[in-house]
């Protein structure tokens, strides 16, 4: 059996989509488990760059087969867009499938999701407005569309109408919109459900017998621990579980059978939307660590917020992960600095030096990061290929982090390229 996970470990945005490129070589499977097309995966192919936002981010390596899972929420219009943006490049997608369970964001979804925020005002969760969270609503809720219903009409019109009744309702009432037309939307989704039945499969079936089989399956999460609907930073959070354990649900394997569990941070913290952010630098420093990584949100441009490695948050997302091996991405961009900072605790309002992470946001937002000084190492890193090539210093920061965490730091990313990767331990 050799199965291995790719997870964030941060607020996302850590360099997941080029660790699961780089190891998609030698996978037959790519899974993607949760999330939808709120997520942007950056992968660099020598001067080609590939924004990936819904298909797994395995699917240009991947000589197998790439699995959209039933825990993901499948924009249909979304899939077929990055399906024409491959092809065009000259790649091939007829590796790329659907899970018949996963559900269907509907055009609702994305108004829903669209008119909460603006009705919200201040109080905004900070959403991509793709219709993510309404979508997986609806699938607690019990009136979800799923991949198999696009494949039967009389199932798909009568789930349409109820969901319209409620949705046209809130619409009028409580937004003052117009409501959705039923039949646009179902022969717009019948179309879809014909384009898509040669993709729509029972994923768990296969993979499960894969795992039988000794394949090499790659699971791949969006997002990232901190923006877990249970372990985040809640409310400000995504709808699903990128963790770890969510592979279980969204892909339907037993977690006896995940073997390698890989977490992703970068060198430093970027967060996107709103909610607390101990290390946040609201200054110089923080504007030049965003220029230098370029921290812009790959699906929506909005600019990252950014800050110093808070271990405290790492340490718990490694708990909550059991993770086995780490990644450190994004090195390069701390090559300017003099001194780096490294979060080691928590200072709460009342002057008590604490070194867990809060269950609340209220609790976290009172907080103030306590930071270890370190020595920077002032060169270029991104030609190093070997970690006894790297400055004493950076070999020192990454020492620092294992320490701390306990974790081995398996592989470093030293740049955006598939190549520019100092490998420690050789997981295949």
């Amino acid at each position: 059996m050799s199965t291995y996970v790719v997870v964030g470990l941060q607020w996302g945005d850590e360099g997941k989509g080029k660790i699961t490129d780089v190891l998609a070589e030698k996978s037959d499977y790519v899974v993607r488990y949760q999330g939808g097309n709120n997520a942007g995966h950056t992968v660099y192919v020598k001067e080609d760059k590939f924004v990936l936002h819904l298909l797994p981010s395995g699917v240009l390596q991947c000589k197998g087969k790439c699995i959209i899972g039933n825990g993901v929420v499948v924009n249909p219009e979304a899939f077929f867009d990055e399906i024409e943006q491959i092809e065009k490049r000259g790649l091939a997608t007829d590796h790329v499938f659907i899970s018949s369970r996963a559900h269907i964001i509907m055009p609702y979804h994305i108004l829903l999701d669209t008119y909460r925020e603006e009705f919200a005002g201040k109080g905004q969760i900070g959403t991509t407005k793709r219709g993510i969270g309404p979508c997986y609503e609806d699938k607690v809720a019990r009136v979800g569309i799923r991949a198999i219903d696009l494949l039967n009409p009389e199932i798909l019109e009568a789930k349409i109408k109820e969901n319209l009744l409620v949705k046209n309702a809130l619409f009028e009432k409580l937004f003052n919109k117009k409501p959705l037309k039923f039949e646009e939307i179902y022969q717009k989704y019948l179309a879809f459900g014909q384009k898509l039945k040669h993709r729509i499969i029972e994923s768990e079936f296969e993979l499960n017998y894969a795992i039988q089989q000794d394949r090499t399956i790659l699971f791949e999460g969006a997002q990232a621990l901190m923006l877990d609907i249970d372990f985040g930073t809640y409310p400000y959070v995504t709808s699903s579980s990128p963790t770890t354990g969510g592979v279980s649900v969204g892909a339907g394997i037993p977690p006896t059978s995940l073997q390698y569990l890989i977490g992703v941070s970068k060198a430093y913290c970027t967060r996107v939307g709103n909610g607390p952010f101990p290390t946040e630098l609201e200054d110089n420093i923080g504007e030049h660590i965003r220029e230098i990584g370029n921290e812009y949100g790959a699906s929506t441009g909005r600019p990252r917020r950014c800050g110093w490695l808070d271990l405290v948050a790492l340490r718990y997302s490694c708990m909550i992960n059991g993770i086995t091996h780490l990644v450190i991405t994004k090195l390069d961009v701390l090559s300017e600095f003099d001194k780096i900072k490294v979060c080691t605790a928590y200072k709460t309002k009342e002057g008590k030096i604490i070194d867990s992470f809060p269950a609340t946001t209220e609790e976290l937002a009172g907080y103030t990061a306590v930071y270890k000084e370190l020595n920077g190492w002032k060169s270029d890193i991104s030609h190093i290929k070997s970690f006894n090539e790297l400055p004493k210093n950076a070999q020192d920061y990454l020492h620092f982090i294992e320490s701390y965490l306990d974790v081995e730091v398996y592989l470093v990313s030293v740049g955006p390229e598939r190549s520019q990767n100092i490998i420690r331990t050789n997981l295949f």
